[in-house]
C-alpha cells in the first residue's frame, strides 16, 4: 500500500498562502500544512487550522531566517539582540552550532527552549498539533535533532518530518541543478544517525520526503514524475503553493514565483491511481 502525505509549508507565512492551502485541502488535494508560530498571516492561518479540523497541522520550527517567539536577548546564539532577527543563512546558523564546546551546548539549549515556545504558542491558540518539522529541513542535522525532538516530547508530539528524500525520488527528479543534486545526495549521509535519534527519543517518522530536491520547481510535469514513481510505504510530499501577490512581494523568500506552478499543478495529486492520501495523524494513530 502506498500512502501519501502532502503538505503544505509555510502555513501563515502570507494570507495568500493561507487562501492556497485552505483551497487546496477543500479540493482534496492537499492533507496537512506546517505552521509557522511566527509568520506574518499566523492569525489568518490558526483560524482556518480551527474551523478545518480535517486538515493536520504541524508546527514548522523557524530556527533561521524569522522572528522568534523567545526574546533575541534570552537565545543570542540564534537570534541578533540588535535586530530581533534569526540570521538567514544556513552556513552561518551550522557555522554558528560548531563554535566551540560552550557555545555549542549553549545553542542546543536555545534550540531547545525556542522549538518549545513555538509549539505551546500554537498549542495555546487551540491548534492541535500532529507533528513537527523545521524551516529549510534544519533538523536533518543531528545536532539540531534531538533538542527538537525533547521539546516536542515534552509538549505530547511524537510524530516528525523524514526530511531526506529517498533515491527513487531523487533520480525522478525532472532536470535538477547538478549543485542541489549534490547537496541532497550528500546530506542522505546523515540519515542513519537521524533515524536512530529518532527511534531513540520515542517518535514516529514517514520513509522519507519526496521533492525536496524539486522545491521550487514542483510544476505538473514533476509532479507527475515524482507520482509515477512512488514505492511502497509512507512518505511525504512536500510543498510551498501560494499566491504570488503583494504580500508575497513583501516577505523574504526564494520561493516566489513557483508557489503559484505548485497551487495548480496540486490538484491533480488527488487522481493520481493508487495512492490513499492521508496526514501526519495516520502516523501518530499507528504508534498507539
Amino acid at each position: 500500500m502506498t500512502q501519501l502525505i502532502v503538505n503544505a509549508d509555510d502555513f501563515g507565512l502570507t494570507p495568500g498562502v493561507n487562501r492556497a492551502i485552505a483551497e487546496l485541502h477543500a479540493a482534496g488535494a492537499v492533507t496537512s500544512a506546517s505552521l509557522m508560530a511566527r509568520g506574518a498571516a499566523v492569525d489568518d492561518a490558526i483560524e482556518i487550522a480551527l474551523r478545518t479540523p480535517s486538515l493536520g497541522v504541524g508546527c514548522h520550527v523557524v530556527l533561521a531566517d524569522g522572528t522568534p517567539v523567545l526574546s533575541p536577548q534570552a537565545i543570542p546564539h540564534l537570534a541578533n539582540p540588535a535586530t530581533g532577527s534569526m540570521d538567514a543563512s544556513t552556513a552561518r546558523f551550522l557555522l554558528a552550532l560548531g563554535r566551540g564546546p560552550r557555545a555549542h551546548r549553549a545553542m542546543v539549549r536555545e534550540i531547545q527552549d525556542e522549538t518549545a515556545a513555538q509549539i505551546a504558542l500554537l498549542q495555546s491558540r487551540g491548534v492541535r498539533l500532529t507533528h513537527i518539522d523545521t524551516h529549510k529541513h534544519l533538523h536533518m542535522f543531528p545536532s539540531v535533532l534531538r533538542p527538537v525532538l525533547r521539546a516536542a516530547h515534552a509538549a505530547g508530539i511524537r510524530v516528525i518530518r523524514n526530511p531526506f528524500e529517498p533515491l527513487w525520488a531523487v533520480r525522478a527528479t525532472p532536470k535538477p541543478s547538478f549543485i542541489r543534486f549534490a547537496e541532497v545526495v550528500a546530506l542522505r549521509t546523515l540519515a542513519p544517525i537521524c533515524r536512530r535519534i529518532i527511534a531513540e527519543e520515542g517518535f514516529v517518522t514517514t520513509g522519507g520526503t519526496v521533492a525536496v530536491l524539486g522545491t521550487g520547481h514542483l510544476d505538473a510535469a514533476a509532479l507527475a514524475a515524482l507520482l509515477g514513481s512512488l514505492q511502497p510505504g509512507v512518505w511525504e510530499l512536500v510543498t510551498h503553493p501560494g499566491y504570488n501577490d503583494a504580500d508575497l512581494d513583501k516577505i523574504h523568500t526564494r520561493l516566489r514565483a513557483s508557489r503559484n506552478g505548485e497551487r495548480l499543478a496540486l490538484p491533480a495529486v488527488k487522481n493520481f491511481p493508487g495512492i490513499d492520501l492521508v496526514s501526519f495523524a495516520a502516523l501518530q494513530s499507528a504508534r498507539l
